[in-house]
């Protein structure tokens, strides 16, 4: 018996698929126009709203879409938009009908690309504590703050905001999330160089800058809630890529690679049982994520994917440390450190090589949301082990003493 027999939604999907392929060859066709015609046919997200690159169907479905559509010489998703798997979540939950309609499609084809404007010089792991203000103006808001370590913001067009709109109210309550115009007077771009040579960081600053009150996201004040939607989806995007795909298993390829390149004479027994330890991690991660996109439910992800993101943060600094170990002296040399800004975004850094991986992966524990905080909200919301005190949670932000 098929597959598509005993599942009338893997039936369906086939058939979506069949006449898109039909009505519009991904050979023929640039990217751009493919994309459109994908989310047009509702496959874009499968399980967003119809109308909205959706067909209201399970999560899961979406590997079918992209295996298939791989198959049939469509183009992967462009490094530099990974942060549609961010925004076009947060918009389709939280967004009303004019901004899904402004947004989501443009996002998902790649003409317009977006980055993530949260963090700040003295709100990274406490971001509530955030203090860029919105203050209302008529039809507009007039935006005053900085934000920092922002992947890509130098090639973004729109980027995700969130401001405080009440002083007044408990810090979790007087958020409020837009979506900021990264060309419009006011907002200004500055490289943050890296560890790596490169600037894919970057700190935005925000001065007199307006956002007109159609590009809110979600109700005034209510900002954390649509925070958290954006960073659930970021940690299960960061980690959902730790396991690799089929075609590549992750960092644990470079290091296999380097170990049969070595002489037979410079292997020992014991480099050889950290390397199965690694390789058995490695596939461990990668079958935890295949069995969590599998569980998945229609809906944004829960606490628990903060599993694969601190599993991945962890497992990728030992296994390129292993690597440079045993690359010897020769990890110590042949790296370019000359100042670039880069195009594209990889969270391993594989793409610039096993030195340039060692040192990017370095970030893997902090972006997303630091180890500490993800064993935190795995101990408090999955265990369900006594939260940490709180003493600031219910006093006005205003009134929160700052250094």
């Amino acid at each position: 018996m098929s597959t598509t027999a005993v599942d009338p939604d893997l039936a369906r999907i086939d058939a979506e698929l069949d006449a898109l392929l039909s009505e519009c060859d991904p050979k023929k066709v640039d990217n751009a126009t493919f994309r459109g015609a994908r989310f047009d046919r509702g496959l874009a997200w499968v399980h967003f709203p119809v109308g909205h690159g959706g067909l209201n169907m399970r999560p899961d479905l979406n590997r079918r879409v992209e295996e298939r559509l791989r198959a049939a010489g469509a183009a992967p998703q462009d490094p530099a938009t990974f942060f549609i798997a961010l925004a076009g979540p947060t918009i389709v939950t939280h967004g009303s009908e004019e901004v899904k309609k402004r947004f989501l499609r443009p996002m998902f084809t790649g003409e317009e690309v977006w980055c993530q404007l949260f963090s700040e010089p003295g709100a990274g792991s406490d971001f509530a504590g955030l203090g860029t203000k919105a203050v209302r103006d008529g039809d507009e808001w007039i935006v005053n703050g900085q934000k920092v370590w922002n992947t890509l913001a130098h090639l973004a067009d729109w980027g995700m905001l969130v401001t405080r709109t009440d002083p007044d109210a408990p810090k979790h309550k007087g958020m409020t999330y837009f979506a900021l115009d990264m060309r419009s007077a006011g907002v200004e771009v500055r490289p943050l160089r890296q560890i790596t040579g490169e600037a894919e960081f970057n700190e935005v600053y925000m001065t007199d800058a307006r956002v007109p009150d159609a590009h809110r996201i979600g109700d005034v004040g209510e900002g954390w809630r649509a925070a958290l939607t954006t960073l659930m989806n970021e940690r299960t995007a960061i980690g959902g890529g730790g396991g690799g795909n089929s075609k590549r298993r992750g960092p644990i390829d470079d290091t296999i690679k380097v170990w049969n390149d070595k002489p037979a004479d410079q292997r020992n027994a014991a480099d050889k049982d950290t390397l199965m330890q690694l390789f058995c991690k490695s596939e461990v991660l990668r079958l935890t994520n295949m069995r969590g996109a599998q569980a998945a439910k229609a809906g944004n992800p829960g606490p628990e994917g903060s599993i694969a993101k601190l599993m991945l943060a962890e497992f990728n600094k030992k296994v390129t440390e292993f690597t440079l170990n045993l690359m010897g002296a020769e990890a110590m040399v042949d790296y370019d450190f000359t100042f670039r800004r880069p195009d594209s975004l990889s969270v391993d850094g594989s793409f610039g090589g096993v030195r340039h991986s060692f040192l990017r992966v370095r970030a893997n524990s902090i972006e997303g949301g630091t180890s500490e905080i993800m064993r935190n909200i795995l101990g408090e919301q999955v265990l369900g082990l006594p939260g940490e005190p709180r003493v600031d949670k219910d006093i006005s932000w205003s009134k929160v003493p700052r250094s």
